[in-house]
């Protein structure tokens, strides 16, 4: 997400080639990353139609956030906090479907009620939105309030609107994306920090797959991160080096709290090696992994035999070398008790998200 105060200055060529940076031809390029939707935040039309008309020959369409809860949002007045000024909005996405070459989309979080989350939708809609991405959660469901996202407000959603809309929440694994899409009727799903724990989320489980429960891919976290950190190595355009630690300690969150000494190692990781750094690690966690599954799966055993379910959430864990979605376990017998009373199925077969940071 780019702050579109902060990108639209024409002196703010700090920000800019930090934000979005075209000088090594990569980013926004035709032939290596696309298709890309550039997502701003802003509160000022003027400001947001600057910055977007900056980045237009660069992107397949603009998107706006206007979902995010957390508090920079609030303090910056921009996401969720937008959510009461329909006028406002209105006028950020109608200067964007007026002026600019490519599409302008949006995504929003509900209201309580889904009728008024009906009727926000179809504002979005009328001033210009040509798809609808729609995170069933309210502005208030963050962090230890996270909950589940109502997927019957982005059904409702769905149903009210001519535009494309897609579905965002519970998409902890490959198997909820079949399921969300037929019980929401949308025509894509979506996922953030889901992705963040498993890239391959949306990727299907190979046909050598050991699990006959898990129809999606959870390769070795430890090969993710290798992966991850090949990519940085390969790009011209410099990638933040605060951020590549922040995306391997979400990869391999799995095991990091068993291997406690390379979770220490990797946030201690400074100077002017510290990609080199970074991949001595994920490969000293490769080799712990192997020998780990080496040593359990023995004997014949299969993934299913390994897996155990969280008593307080009824979610599946899978095996430490694997990726998988990170979630916080209940903490009162009165969060797991509304668990308990969910409508989503809670079964080894059927799980959904309750908690995801």
């Amino acid at each position: 997400m780019i702050n579109a105060k902060m990108f639209s200055p024409p002196s703010a060529h700090a920000y800019r080639a930090q934000a979005f940076n075209t000088s090594c031809l990569e980013e926004g390029s035709n032939t290596h990353d696309r298709p890309l939707i550039v997502q701003f935040c802003a509160n000022n039309p003027s400001q947001l139609l600057t910055s977007a008309l900056a980045v237009q020959d660069h992107c397949d369409a603009v998107d706006i956030n206007l979902g995010c809860p957390q508090d920079i949002a609030r303090k910056g007045h921009y996401g969720s906090f937008l959510m009461d000024e329909w006028d406002l909005i209105h006028d950020l996405i109608n200067v964007l479907h007026e002026n600019l070459s490519v599409p302008v989309t949006a995504k929003f979080r509900i209201f309580p009620s889904v009728e008024k989350t009906v009727a926000y939708a179809k504002m979005l809609e009328s001033a210009g939105a040509q798809i609808l991405t729609c995170h069933g959660r309210l502005r208030t469901q963050r962090g230890q309030n996270t909950g589940l996202a109502d997927w019957a407000h982005i059904k409702a959603v769905k149903e009210a609107v001519r535009v494309p809309v897609f579905a965002n929440g519970n998409i902890l694994f490959h198997e909820d994306v079949e399921k969300c899409l037929k019980e929401t009727g949308v025509d894509g799903v979506m996922s953030a920090e889901g992705q963040l724990y498993n890239p391959a989320l949306f990727a299907p489980a190979s046909s050598g797959n050991s699990s006959s429960t898990l129809t999606g891919a959870h390769p070795p976290h430890a090969d993710l991160a290798l992966e991850y950190l090949a990519i940085v190595k390969s790009l011209k355009t410099p990638t933040p080096t605060s951020a590549v630690k922040g995306h391997l300690f979400k990869i391999m969150h799995p095991a990091l709290g068993r291997e406690t000494d390379l979770r220490e190692r990797l946030g201690r990781i400074r100077g002017p090696n510290v990609i080199e750094e970074y991949v001595e690690v994920a490969n000293e966690m490769k080799e712990r992994m192997e020998r780990d599954a080496a040593e359990v799966m023995k004997g014949g055993k299969m993934i299913d035999d390994l897996i155990t379910i969280e008593p307080t959430t009824g979610l599946r864990v899978l095996p430490h070398w694997l990726s998988q979605p990170y979630f916080r376990p209940l903490k009162s017998p009165t969060e797991a008790s509304k668990r308990a009373s969910s409508p989503i199925p809670t079964s080894h077969e059927d799980v959904k998200r309750t908690r995801l940071s």
